[in-house]
């Protein structure tokens, strides 16, 4: 089908995509069209990857705005979030206006009233709901990509129940659901009424396949040769074998440390194969990686760039991350070895995908446990670029005879396992029922199952005759909430004042009755007790306890136990009391970083990595906010002390430097110079002395500039001014510094 021959979609579309070199759409596209997608008929499209699934999406959002309507694409991730925003501002030039929102809660995103075309993940669209964002009600067509997603048991059934609500505040809601090729598609198109493109079509062949012994065995029966040297391991050699094909590699591990390690050793193998002017382009790049963070993870990330190769895991920052992928994509680096989170809809396609590593440690079990057919699959889906390679293949690496043959048998000819519903999990549903109350979606107990009967859930087990446990799970629900003072079960089921404080920050419930059971009889807590406080609860993931650990955290529990705010457990609660003491480690870390202790000390003592900081802290400050507002609510005396801990935490501050520190573009290590120059606030920054500026600023005139416009300073121009030598980092009293300009938490 010619993509001139689609109506509906507004005219210049076709002629955008003849631009970009589409003349026809690929066969499970044209069965969308064929399925009216283009026609406001609602679609699930279960396709494999690189077969096309966001131009179907394009398409139904596109002829929406084209009639008039407003469109909401939801992902599963910020990242996802950052890239569909740059590939959908292409269509600004043709007078559609986007939009994007992650992260902030309390948000009720006002501002994207005015946007054709609405960017957000999932747990931001559950926020906007909650919060009431008036546009929801405008909402014409929502496109789920990842809908399969819905499988997984932390965030799936936030994605479950925003679909249920979209779809009851818009009865006529066209809903375009995009996924992964699953074992229920026709479960997902039910649960949606949508109608079902189910394809195995992709443009370009993906043979899967096994390495063993000296070749490659396909899922056909067909093998070719590939050889392993002596002094290899086999995913050197077929990273080698690849980068003679002039291809680029995909290896995933199961956890962090072996993804560094692959790196530092396919290192050797790309670095031979590198031009000169790569090894100049990868030389700048690895500089870049340096300059965001001074880091071990940095440095290490560098040296492995510069030789051509990366890792890519969650201990990375967002901008090491993002900076690995754009070279990845553009195949300057030419293997990236990385833990399976890349593999969830990022765009990061290579010639080849090796699942090195197709167990993973697994908490339920105490041990490793096969990744299933679906996780593998996704990463599989990762090899082969339309345009770019002749074919793709993704390979499983087996040490064995008996090894192959199940390999061969778990995931080269098995199909996907079937996603299932996970909402009736008591933490998911002490969230979704209070929101779903809060947000008056329903006012009873009868009107919450009969809103619950619009969920997958209802569609797989559901059955109403009491074989399922479903109205069990929702009366245990309903008593916590009830007992921790979130509802009022009078005539009606309605939201206490407190627990519509709770729903609208976005709080697991469990998380808030943590926090306000600790701020209450608390006047003045301490920095510490507070970062214990948020570390405690669900909503924070703890640091573990490494081997050494109990001893010197038990020792520290003992020392500051006046901080704590709530009873410290006995030593013989042994579960509770380790993870009191996985929470103080959380909280020293937090208390660390609070008092300017340099991100590469921290990263060293706690063993993490920058993403882990700054993910630490993100969470930290988003709770402590919960925590001020929890304590506005219930007019509490530590309002103030909550707020101080919030900013130090923010900016990585001693109490002193908050002011300073809050000046865009200052961030912690500036303000520690400026201090020790003597401007002490804002208002001082405002009317300094420019030749201060300048010196605490190491001599950097356009920061100096920029510093003294966010200030406010009435000439922040730095034409002819000289450094105040006095004023230089090296001169102020009890200042250490390496020179390298890291402004701020966003530097990482």
């Amino acid at each position: 089908m010619d993509v001139a021959d689609v109506s509906g979609v507004p005219p210049w579309f076709s002629e955008h995509l003849h631009e970009d070199g589409i003349e026809s759409l690929y066969p499970p596209q044209a069965e969308a069209v064929e399925a009216g997608v283009a026609d406001g008929e609602s679609l699930v499209a279960s396709v494999p990857t690189a077969s096309g699934k966001t131009l179907i999406a394009q398409l139904a959002m596109l002829a929406a705005v084209d009639r008039g309507g407003k469109a909401l694409y939801i992902v599963p991730l910020r990242a996802l979030a950052s890239e569909k925003r740059e590939e959908f501002s292409a269509f600004e030039s043709y007078g559609v206006s986007v939009g994007v929102a992650t992260g902030n809660y309390e948000d009720t995103g006002e501002w994207l009233a005015g946007k054709d075309v609405i960017v957000a993940t999932s747990e931001k669209v559950d926020s906007l709901v909650r919060n009431g964002a008036p546009w929801v009600d405008d909402l014409d067509c929502v496109v789920s990509d990842e809908v399969h997603l819905v499988d997984d048991p932390n965030r799936g059934p936030t994605l479950e129940v925003t679909l249920a609500k979209l779809r009851r505040i818009n009865p006529n809601l066209q809903i375009v659901a995009l996924s992964a090729t699953v074992g229920n598609a026709d479960e997902l198109a039910a649960w949606l009424e949508a109608d079902l493109v189910d394809s195995s079509w992709r443009p370009i062949e993906l043979r899967k396949g096994v390495h063993y012994g000296q070749a490659l065995h396909f899922g056909d029966g067909s093998r070719d040769e590939l050889r392993v040297e002596s002094s290899e391991k086999p995913t050197e050699a077929i990273v080698r074998d690849t980068l003679a094909e002039g291809g680029s590699t995909l290896v995933f591990v199961n956890s962090r440390r072996n993804a560094e390690g692959a790196a530092k050793r396919l290192a050797n193998t790309t670095a031979e194969g590198l031009e000169a002017d790569e090894r100049d382009r990868l030389g700048a790049l690895a500089e870049e990686i340096r300059g965001v963070s001074d880091t071990e993870t940095s440095e290490d990330l560098a040296a492995c760039v510069e030789r051509g190769a990366a890792f890519h895991h969650a201990g990375c920052s967002g901008e090491h991350r993002s900076l690995i992928e754009d070279a990845f994509r553009d195949r300057l680096i030419k293997v990236v070895a990385a833990t399976p989170t890349l593999a969830a809809g990022v765009n990061t396609p290579s010639r080849r995908v090796v699942v090195r590593d197709w167990r993973r440690y697994s908490g339920d079990v105490g041990g490793m446990k096969p990744l299933s057919v679906l996780e593998v699959h996704q990463m599989m889906g990762r090899a082969g670029r339309p345009g770019r390679d002749p074919y793709g293949e993704a390979l499983l690496l087996a040490k064995s005879h008996d090894e192959l043959d199940e390999l061969l048998d778990r995931y080269v000819w098995a199909d996907p396992e079937p996603v299932e519903s996970k909402l009736a999990r008591e933490p998911s549903m002490r969230t979704h029922l209070l929101a779903t109350i809060a947000s008056g979606f329903a006012d009873s107990r009868a009107a919450l199952l009969e809103f619950l009967d619009r969920t997958l859930y209802a569609t797989q087990y559901r059955r109403g005759d009491g074989t399922d446990n479903l109205e069990a799970v929702v009366d245990s629900t309903l008593e916590y909430l009830d007992h921790n003072g979130f509802l009022d079960r009078g005539g009606t089921i309605e939201a206490t004042n407190l627990g519509h404080t709770v729903s609208r920050l976005y709080l697991d419930p469990m998380s808030a009755a943590e926090i306000v059971d600790g701020i209450e009889g608390a006047d003045d807590p301490t920095a510490l007790g507070l970062y214990h406080l948020v570390s405690r609860t669900p909503d924070m993931y703890e640091l573990y306890l490494r081997s050494g650990d109990t001893e010197e955290y038990t020792m520290a529990v003992y020392e500051r136990e006046s901080e704590f705010l709530g009873a410290v457990p006995s030593e013989f609660e042994e579960e509770r009391f380790e993870d009191w003491l996985a929470a103080l480690k959380t909280a020293r870390m937090l208390e660390e970083w609070a008092s300017e202790t340099d991100e590469d000390e921290i990263a060293e003592r706690y063993g993490v990595g920058p993403g882990d900081i700054r993910g630490k802290v993100d969470t930290a400050e988003w709770l402590l906010g919960a925590a001020e507002s929890l304590a506005e609510e219930l007019g509490l005396d530590s309002v103030g002390a909550i707020r101080e801990a919030r900013k130090r935490v923010e900016h990585g501050v001693g109490e002193e430097l908050i002011d300073l520190a809050g000046v865009r573009g200052v961030g912690r290590k500036r303000a520690r110079r400026l201090y020790d120059a003597g401007i002490e606030t804002r208002a001082e920054l405002r009317n300094a002395e420019k030749a201060v500026v300048l010196g605490a600023l190491d001599g950097r005139e356009k920061t100096a500039e920029n510093v003294l416009e966010a200030a406010g300073h009435r000439d922040p121009t730095m034409e002819g001014v000289t450094p105040d030598a006095s004023a230089t980092p090296e001169a102020t009293a009890g200042e250490t510094t390496d020179g390298e300009d890291q402004s701020s938490l966003g530097d990482f």
